[in-house]
């Protein structure tokens, strides 16, 4: 029998938010594939075509990155309520985004989605089970 050593809350939440991070990214450096995507980069003429949004979405994409060591430094009470809160946010976020997502060259960015979806849950569901302190 192979040892099951138990792995602390933390952990698993940092090794979520890790995933998660990683999906996004891949995500994002996947779409460079599609038609017209780095002329439009060129050009300007993209998503992210105001310091605002570019901004936005810096912010988004640090609270993930942020959150892998968040999990692991912050004490239980703000880091469970941390965790929940932008746990849900980023699924609700990807839900969107995969739902929105029709053309048939982002497909990857459906099951991109739809993934990141099940880890930004995951990490919601453990953050709500945190185990309790056992007092003696």
């Amino acid at each position: 029998m192979l040892e099951n050593s138990k792995v602390n809350i933390k952990i698993k939440l940092a090794a979520l938010w890790t995933s998660v991070t990683l999906c996004y990214l891949y995500g994002d450096y996947f779409e460079l594939y599609t038609p017209d995507k780095v002329n439009s980069l060129i050009s300007g003429e993209n998503n992210l075509d105001s310091p605002t949004k570019l901004l936005i979405a810096s912010i988004i994409l640090a609270i993930s990155s942020v959150m892998v060591a968040a999990s692991i430094i912050l004490k239980p009470k703000i880091n469970r309520i941390l965790n929940i809160i932008f746990g849900t946010l980023f699924t609700l976020m990807m839900i969107l985004i995969g739902v929105y997502s029709t053309n048939e060259w982002y497909l990857f960015y459906v099951f991109l989605a739809f993934l990141e979806s099940i880890i930004t849950a995951l990490i919601v569901w453990y953050a709500w089970k945190w185990p309790k302190e056992k007092v003696v």
